[in-house]
């Protein structure tokens, strides 16, 4: 089938070694300007920071009481199990294609550059959001471990502007500094997680295991398990920043795709221990469904410790929401300038600039003021719940397209997977054609307008955030494209076509460089 030919006589489909590319013989096409300096550890010390057990845990923990009760829990490995089907579709797209923007780049080679922008731009939209929610939600732990009281809705915004700066300053400098700096952080993280929550099971747990099978005292009834599914599916979500950091990593087609599932597998394994350990430690059960309690972990942390813990597990939270923040800014940063090198972006000579230690530092500022502009929503609660809301489902519609193309790139023959270093074989399809199911499903019940959801009195705009927020972004993204049409400023030697309905083995043959790769 026929090959796309890259610059400087890349072969995009081969990987062919051609001085572009890395130690293991990967050849990205472009030349290479960012440092590659990342072993596996750090990898996937890049994917453990941004999915974040603690992180994790606080996205679903309360909501997961009020909605299911403590039975909440079971959702843990289902959703785990599920969403590594997701992660090996891009475990096995980044085994071919290591390259910094990541599902742009896939999604452009399989479907053509309009749809690889398309989901770039969705992609983008998505992580500045949760760049910004992260800031804003790890401000009150900032301001409480500084002053010990609960901050103002401005004092809040302003500690989330203190977030992104702090991360920004570690982002510039350097890819060295910034994988010592995520690698004390996961240490630090994981083994206070795994600490603490060992100590609630073992020496402070309150229920027997009968209590992990007791739904809400309301009965939450279908109603409440699909609830408790969307809300278990914001726990997994950033494992794709190791898909972004591959023009940094030394060996990529091997310990990218081994990041991706390791950095999944072991925070989900986290999560899943600290919801067992504070659901039989809590003593206040009907107050967590209630939502009077609105922080079952802390609440679990003080029942067993008493409120001296309460400064150090602050301070514990307040390392993970930094590193969340910092590693999401890097891969946020490597997106960007992965679609402005190709020229896919306004302003894009300013973003994707590179400079002397080897970041993007044109992007890393950009993202980092964008962010900051969605941290003023966080002046008006129910703004900053549409911002959140977003940011969650956002990524959902991604991942179902990304899958999907892949899926259809698979069965038109499109696409060898095994082309890559990571051969599934058969096996491969199934767990795509599972990912794809899975993903409609989850996408649309992300997206399901749940006052249940929202804070009480919410206004509509809460409660739809996903579908308005996404549909607002679909149709200025489409009068961009129809407008400006950055797909066709990409240099020529680095475009693709749409795919070809003709089917194979019909005798078609290629009329340029926009052809189908594999």
């Amino acid at each position: 089938m026929p090959h796309h030919a890259g610059p400087q006589g890349t072969n995009t489909a081969t990987g062919a070694h051609t001085g572009t590319g890395t130690d293991d013989g990967t050849d990205t096409g472009y030349q290479q300007e960012l440092h590659r300096g990342l072993s596996l550890w750090s990898t996937f010390s890049v994917g453990f920071a941004t999915v974040s057990p603690v992180v994790g845990i606080y996205a679903a923990v309360s909501l997961g009481y009020i909605t299911a009760g403590p039975s909440w829990v079971w959702l843990i490995p289902l959703v785990l199990v599920l969403q590594l089907t997701v992660a090996s579709v891009y475990a096995s797209l980044a085994s071919q294609w290591p390259i910094a923007g990541g599902c742009y780049q896939w999604v452009r080679r399989l479907a053509g550059d309009r749809a690889g922008w398309f989901t770039g731009f969705l992609y983008l939209a998505s992580a500045i959001a949760s760049l910004s929610t992260v800031a804003y939600l790890g401000g009150p732990w900032l301001f409480s471990l500084v002053t010990g009281d609960a901050p103002t809705p401005g004092q809040q915004v302003l500690c989330g502007v203190v977030f992104l700066v702090l991360a920004l300053l570690i982002n510039q400098l350097g890819v060295n500094p910034l994988k010592w700096f995520l690698n004390a952080g996961i240490v630090a993280e994981a083994v206070a997680s795994i600490g603490i929550s060992l100590a609630l099971l073992f020496f402070f747990r309150n229920h027997d295991f009968s209590i992990l099978f007791q739904g809400p005292a309301s009965g939450g009834g279908t109603a409440g398990f699909m609830a408790a599914l969307a809300v278990g599916g914001w726990a997994f979500l950033g494992f794709d920043a190791c898909s972004q950091v591959s023009e940094e990593t030394v060996n990529p087609r091997r310990d990218v795709p081994r990041a991706i599932l390791r950095s999944l597998t072991a925070v989900g394994l986290v999560v899943l221990l600290t919801a067992l350990s504070v659901t039989m430690s809590l003593k206040d059960v009907a107050g967590a469904e209630s939502g009077e309690i609105a922080d079952p972990v802390l609440a679990s942390v003080v029942d067993a410790f008493g409120s001296w813990a309460v400064r150090p597990f602050t301070a514990v939270v307040l390392i993970a929401f930094i590193a969340c923040a910092v590693s999401i800014q890097t891969y946020l940063g490597r997106a960007v300038f992965g679609m402005a090198r190709d020229e896919m972006l306004p302003a894009s000579r300013l973003l994707k600039k590179v400079g002397r230690r080897q970041v993007p530092h044109g992007a890393l500022w950009t993202v980092t003021v964008l962010a900051c502009l969605g941290l003023l929503l966080g002046l008006n609660g129910d703004a900053a719940g549409t911002l959140m809301a977003f940011g969650s489902g956002g990524f959902y519609i991604v991942f179902l397209i990304v899958t999907a193309t892949a899926l259809r790139a698979r069965l038109t023959g499109r696409w060898d997977p095994d082309k890559g270093d990571m051969k599934m074989g058969r096996k491969g399809l199934v767990l795509n054609i599972v990912a794809v199911v899975w993903l409609v499903f989850e996408a649309i019940n992300v997206a399901w307008p749940r006052a249940s959801l929202a804070a009480p009195g919410a206004p509509w705009i809460v409660v739809w955030a996903v579908i308005a927020v996404f549909s607002a972004l679909t149709v200025i993204g489409l009068i961009y494209l129809f407008v400006a049409k950055p797909h066709l400023r990409i240099a020529a030697s680095q475009s693709f076509a749409e795919p070809d309905s003709t089917p194979a083995g019909t005798g078609h043959q290629p009329t340029s460089s926009r052809e189908t790769v594999r």
